[in-house]
């Protein structure tokens, strides 16, 4: 850091000399790879266990004012991440797949022009199987999108139909086809525990996802989130013996076919681990654009959150306005280690060591009565080069991660 004269404290503006300083500030060597987020905040109808950011389309969906404000929302953002590369970019939503293939074209037009991408950039769009149209999605494929997330679900018209999805199993599977047409990397999501569901019934919905050798599979327990239908009126769901049956099937049988559980929830066959994931576990950077979108983003001497407008119309009026961003807050000294291992402490092969203080500016030293702890309950493993969760740890994770809670 270069040292300012005291004299010259009056003629620097006064957020500059705070920056300096502010005692405590970060000291980040390089900056982490950065991501980019886009969110689409339409879906045909709202699932009854979603608490995700998603509005239900009705007739009319504004696509070329939300368009135009994805653009807008860019450029704001453009000060921040001056001269980095972006290594991946995940289209999310709702139900990004009801783009119209002219307007996906449109998205990814305006990030190439505004964006400098890495020459093999992983470019993810989720996918509803009940918004399969063949032409499209050859549409999609050719404007750059070289990975599909599709949401599965259940190949079980009953639990389809308890989930509240807009498809049956045999448009799932219509769907399946469809995309391996157009994609070669290719992501099912597939939940289990869902309501009345039995172990012989989820062993077949996995069966059936297992048939179609897709690269990669994202397997996620049902779990009640606030705000949800579900929330509200709980249906009946498999015990806890019930579920972990599952999650022990689940395990077995994608090991034998050939796919790592490398994270939570996460098995990819080798060389196929979704990169945009990964750079969030690994506390990599991201920059959200759209309704309700978050970003992260690092700066050498501190790191950011930033929350984007969550209503649609209010997102699209703020951001022609030229104020995008609700809500900004700088991450605490205090809650970097916390952050940072919440994150890494799902993935199965856990961190290198010097990872922690290239993606934090700490030292390890920070944290290391909680390593010590967690390591002393055997639910982390650690050794000069690597720490990682012990599979004690990994069954019971949210412990694990409560241990490096800030005092």
């Amino acid at each position: 850091m270069i040292p300012i004269r005291p004299e010259r404290l009056q003629a620097i503006p006064r957020n500059v000399v705070d920056s300096y300083l502010k005692p405590g500030l970060l000291n980040l060597a390089a900056l982490p790879p950065l991501s980019l987020y886009v969110h689409f905040p339409w879906c045909v109808r709202k699932c009854p266990y979603c608490d995700f950011n998603s509005h239900e389309a009705g007739s009319e969906l504004a696509e070329q004012a939300y368009l135009n404000a994805l653009r807008s929302d860019l450029e704001q953002s453009l000060p921040l991440i001056w001269g980095r590369r972006i290594v991946s970019i995940f289209i999310g939503g709702g139900t990004p797949s009801l783009m119209s293939a002219a307007g996906l074209d449109q998205l990814m037009s305006d990030i190439r022009s505004l964006l400098p991408l890495e020459p093999n950039a992983e470019i993810t769009m989720e996918a509803n199987p009940g918004t399969f149209e063949t032409e499209k999605f050859i549409s999609f494929a050719n404007s750059g999108i070289n990975r599909l997330s599709i949401g599965i679900q259940s190949f079980n018209d009953k639990h389809l139909k308890v989930l509240g999805r807009i498809h049956d199993a045999e448009e799932a599977r219509r769907a399946i086809a469809i995309a391996q047409n157009s994609f070669e990397n290719i992501n099912l999501d597939l939940m289990y525990g869902l309501p009345e569901q039995t172990l012989t019934e989820s062993e077949h919905d996995l069966n059936t996802a297992l048939s179609f050798e897709t690269n990669h599979l994202s397997l996620y327990h049902l779990t009640m989130e606030a705000n949800t239908v579900f929330a509200k009126y709980p249906p009946n769901l498999p015990d806890d013996d019930a579920t972990a049956a599952m999650q022990q099937m689940l395990i077995e049988k994608t090991a034998a076919a050939g796919y790592k559980n490398y994270e939570i929830s996460a098995y990819a066959r080798a060389g196929q681990r979704a990169r945009h994931n990964l750079n969030y576990w690994e506390f990599g950077d991201y920059l959200g654009i759209g309704a309700g979108a978050h970003s992260k983003i690092s700066f050498p001497h501190r790191i950011i959150r930033q929350s984007r407008y969550k209503q649609p119309d209010s997102y699209m009026q703020q951001t022609t306005s030229g104020h995008a961003v609700y809500e900004e807050a700088e991450i605490s000294r205090d809650d970097l280690g916390f952050e940072f291992m919440i994150n890494a402490l799902r993935l199965t092969d856990g961190f290198e060591v010097r990872q922690f203080s290239e993606r934090t500016g700490l030292t390890l030293q920070t944290v290391e009565s909680a390593l010590n702890k967690a390591e002393a309950k055997g639910l982390l493993y650690r050794d000069h080069l690597k720490i990682a969760p012990t599979e004690l740890g990994r069954r019971f994770l949210n412990d694990l991660q409560q241990i490096f809670l800030p005092d």
